[in-house]
């Protein structure tokens, strides 16, 4: 997600809402003074795919990075402005999208000896609780499910602006990282290689790079 872009283009493609619209358990609040100008943002809101990014890096041979990124998926999204502990997220990511920009290495990750796209065709995210850290950041938890493993992580998420755009979308921008250990999930291939060291980084690091789109309510 290229972070926010304030780059418009003719074409947006708002992903369909996933997943439950009551709120998720409360995260204890924070003490920290919240800005005034973040309570307009309250309400729903989806990824623009089109100018989104969700992408992962991992460390390959011990010498360079791959960087790679998910492009289907589904987003549903809540950010409350004046309570961010009962903000959320939900995505649901198609294994089979992965995009490194190399084929071999594309069909590589989804078969069975990674992702095994076809007895687990997605991943998942749902927040759990969400903590104002202070200004523009914030600290976001969540279960992570891949292979049918879940297991919790926690994303630091800074808030990036708003803006109306000149075809009448609401956008407001974020961007949230976190480091995981594949191992953790099942996805243990690797090979080792003569000079020590593996060939594939047991660390992967994923990057959320969000446009949003203030959801229109349904008449």
């Amino acid at each position: 997600m290229g972070i926010f872009s304030r780059r418009q283009s003719a074409t947006t493609e708002p992903a369909q809402a996933v997943g439950p619209r009551t709120p998720f358990p409360a995260a204890e609040t924070s003490g920290v003074e919240l800005d005034p100008a973040l309570r307009a943002l309250t309400g729903e809101w989806t990824i623009d795919r089109p100018h989104s990014r969700i992408g992962f890096s991992v460390r390959h041979a011990m010498v360079t990075t791959v960087r790679g990124a998910f492009t289907d998926y589904d987003s549903a999204l809540y950010f409350d402005g004046a309570q961010p502990s009962r903000s959320r997220a939900e995505l649901v990511i198609r294994i089979a999208s992965v995009d490194t920009g190399v084929e071999q290495r594309d069909a590589h990750l989804i078969g069975t000896d990674f992702f095994d796209a076809n007895r687990y065709p997605e991943m998942m995210f749902r927040s759990t609780s969400t903590t104002h850290e202070g200004a523009e950041n914030f600290r976001m938890t969540g279960d992570l499910t891949i292979r049918d493993v879940t297991r919790p992580v926690e994303l630091q998420l800074a808030y990036l602006g708003s803006v109306l755009d000149p075809f009448g979308f609401e956008r407001a921008g974020f961007d949230a990282t976190t480091t995981i250990d594949r191992t953790e999930w099942g996805l243990v291939y690797n090979q080792r290689l003569e000079a020590g060291g593996a060939m594939v980084s047991e660390r992967v690091r994923l990057q959320f790079d969000i446009s949003a789109i203030r959801s229109v309510p349904l008449a």
